[in-house]
């Protein structure tokens, strides 16, 4: 048969190709990055390789996503995909990373090594969900993708397991496998704890063994030899998985709220025949010390010099000015606008007479913006507490003032009364009704101090309850306090309960919403739903409102830290009973058992259920004042209802690390009380 001389290269050219290929199918099976300078990798997201060849997945911005890919996809099947002689191939990855947050011992979720079908994660979230999946498609075997997962957050809908925790994931972000960040010392096989933000890099090992189906992670410090003993260990079925003949390697990270950068320093890949390259420390691009550039000081000089200068200049003439008004003791500062808010302003001269000067003897505490002093008007004998509150910025004082008078028109048998202010030169001063036996807190926590007895603690409940009422459904305007706790209850000469501090409270039209996007309160009593929204509701009260009477009725904080440093809420350790039909045993043993059963069992199940998770599930004020009063029967409880565990909703907070005393401060703060 007769053939050209094109056809007769062909078969030339064929086999050319075909054996250039044998020779770089091994080479696509096995790579190295000892650092990612000029490396070749697919990023989106936030991703990116920086200067000093770090492969930075997150930049710092909250609230987004980053994914890395090694380019090329990868044959994880020895013969025909998917087929019947088709034989799964083992791998070994091991890579160095770094986690660097703008707090110590808080952050936003880590990062994972992700075995993939594909690198489309479009579709997928940031926060909690790390950029491999969404709330919709968590856990879908569609999803189709492995992930080791390095998690410096606690999720309550993943089950996780603790803030510091390695644990392998199929197709969604509930671990398969989980355990504390760590290793196995090889002398002594004792497990040594890592953290995995102490902002030192870190080295992992990822090996698939495709006959046994078994995935082992194991972890050191980077100045140590790869533990003999893996951290996890599990089975996985990555050939359903991956669904075919190839997949991607990579890595994916998100932010939260808390501003933080995931790093990776380097990375080796090798499938079948043994471990992934060993990684060249020395070469290693260091990890930054801080997440905040340094800036250029000559810069900075350049910028600070003339500002100082201004500055200073500027500060001399005020302190000019300062002397010259010290001339006169008793001047205030008013302006036209004030006019109008004339019966609420008390004049500076009868509240300096009143605390005999703000004498420290006349001292009552220290707030969250100044100091507290007990007064007696000189004309009418009224006692009262004035709170000295800075205010250098005059920007927004009108209308803080024109919220100060609002707040004042509040009247209440049970809210404390804010009777005016007035200003003097870089004061604002506060005048309240003086509440003669102090904070309900002290009563509550004081071992020393005296003991409220039942009957107290519930007409203290059933009061405060009158008061939320009032706030949320009977004055003009819809108020929330947004810091309900007994911290923030004062008790008048009668031993009556009056809700004060309404420096967080927030004012709407009843039928509207109230716009309010970021969350302040006090940890312990912050309904779940404001991590999410940020949205404070009634509903939100209503949570605080049912630990603060888990608080009266047992005598306990919300938030209790044990030996171990772990934190146990409250709401938890009472459901905990109620379960176990011995809810009354959680009233405060210092009533030795005088109590009314009834009322003691009202006042818990009614507590746990203004603190369900859902906001929907919450009764509304209205109702919580006619259970107390019996006016209405309570729903008997379910297991159903309460199936869940506040413990980990809470900590899923941006503030599950802090203090069950830590309160993110408003406009108008806290009066202490009577010492």
């Amino acid at each position: 048969c007769y053939r050209t001389p094109i056809m007769r290269r062909v078969p030339l050219l064929l086999l050319f190709l075909t054996l250039h290929r044998l020779r770089l199918a091994p080479a696509a099976d096995q790579f190295t990055f000892d650092g990612f300078a000029g490396a070749n990798l697919t990023l989106n997201g936030t991703a990116a390789v920086t200067a000093d060849g770090l492969l930075m997945l997150t930049n710092g911005t909250t609230l987004l996503k980053g994914h890395a890919f090694y380019p090329s996809p990868l044959r994880f099947h020895r013969g025909a995909a998917g087929g019947g002689g088709a034989v799964m191939r083992s791998f070994s990855a091991a890579y160095v990373f770094g986690i660097a947050s703008e707090y110590a011992d808080l952050s936003s979720p880590g990062l994972a090594f992700v075995v993939a079908r594909s690198t489309d994660f479009s579709t997928a979230l940031q926060s909690q969900y790390m950029g491999l999946a969404n709330a919709a498609n968590n856990g879908n075997a569609t999803n189709h993708f492995l992930a080791v997962e390095l998690d410096t957050i606690v999720n309550a809908e993943f089950g996780d397991m603790s803030d510091n925790h390695v644990g392998v994931n199929v197709n969604g972000l509930v671990s398969q496998v989980a355990s504390d960040a760590g290793y196995y010392d090889d002398a002594t096989s004792a497990f040594r704890n890592m953290s995995l933000l102490n902002r030192t890099a870190a080295q992992v090992w990822v090996d698939f063994d495709a006959r046994a189906s078994l995935v082992n992670v194991t972890m050191a410090p980077l100045e140590l030899p790869k533990p003999k003993k893996p951290l996890l260990s599990t089975t996985v079925n990555l050939s359903a998985i991956i669904d075919g003949g190839e997949a991607f390697v990579g890595f994916s990270s998100s932010t939260g709220v808390v501003a933080s950068r995931h790093y990776v320093l380097a990375w080796s890949f090798k499938m079948d025949g043994g471990p992934a390259p060993s990684l060249n420390i020395s070469k290693l691009p260091a990890l930054p010390e801080t997440t905040v550039p340094k800036p250029d000081p000559s810069k900075t000089l350049k910028i600070v010099l003339p500002i100082a200068s201004a500055a200073f200049v500027f500060a001399l003439a005020i302190i000019a000015l300062l002397i010259r008004w010290r001339w006169h003791k008793y001047a205030e500062l008013k302006e036209d606008w004030e006019v109008t808010f004339g019966p609420h302003r008390f004049s500076y001269k009868d509240l300096h007479h009143a605390t005999k000067g703000f004498r420290d003897e006349r001292l009552l505490g220290i707030g969250g913006f100044g100091r507290v002093y007990r007064g007696v008007l000189p004309v009418s004998g009224v006692e009262v507490a004035v709170k000295k509150v800075s205010h250098e910025s005059r920007q927004g004082m009108k209308e803080f003032v024109a919220e100060v008078v609002t707040i004042g028109q509040l009247r209440h048998r049970n809210l404390v009364q804010l009777l005016g202010y007035c200003r003097r030169h870089g004061e604002l001063l506060l005048v309240y009704d003086y509440m003669p036996n102090g904070s309900l807190d002290k009563l509550l926590h004081h071992q020393d101090g005296p003991v409220l007895n039942w009957g107290q603690r519930f007409r203290i409940i059933k009061g405060v309850a009158c008061g939320v009422l009032y706030l949320h459904e009977d004055w003009e305007q819809v108020v929330l306090h947004r810091d309900i706790k007994a911290s923030n209850v004062l008790l008048d000469a009668e031993m009556n309960g009056r809700l004060g501090d309404f420096g967080l409270a927030r004012l709407y039209d009843h039928g509207t919403d109230p716009h309010t996007t970021h969350v302040v309160g006090t940890m312990g009593y912050l309904a779940p739903e404001l991590g999410h929204t940020g949205r404070a509701s009634k509903a939100s009260d209503v949570f605080a409102f049912g630990v603060f009477m888990l608080e009266v009725a047992c005598g306990r904080r919300p938030v209790v830290q044990d030996e171990h440093g772990d934190h146990h809420l409250l709401v938890d350790w009472v459901a905990e009973r109620w379960r176990g039909g011995t809810v009354t045993d959680a009233v405060d043993p210092r009533l030795r058992g005088d109590f009314v059963v009834e009322e003691a069992s009202l006042v818990m199940k009614l507590s746990l259920l203004c603190s369900h998770p859902l906001p929907g599930a919450r009764p509304g004020v209205q109702q919580i004042v006619q259970f107390l009063d019996g006016s209405a029967a309570l729903p008997e409880l379910s297991e159903a209802h309460l199936g869940f565990n506040l413990q980990t909703l809470m900590r899923n907070q941006v503030l599950n690390s802090l203090s069950s005393s830590s309160t993110v401060a408003g406009n108008i703060s806290d009066i202490p009380a009577a010492r």
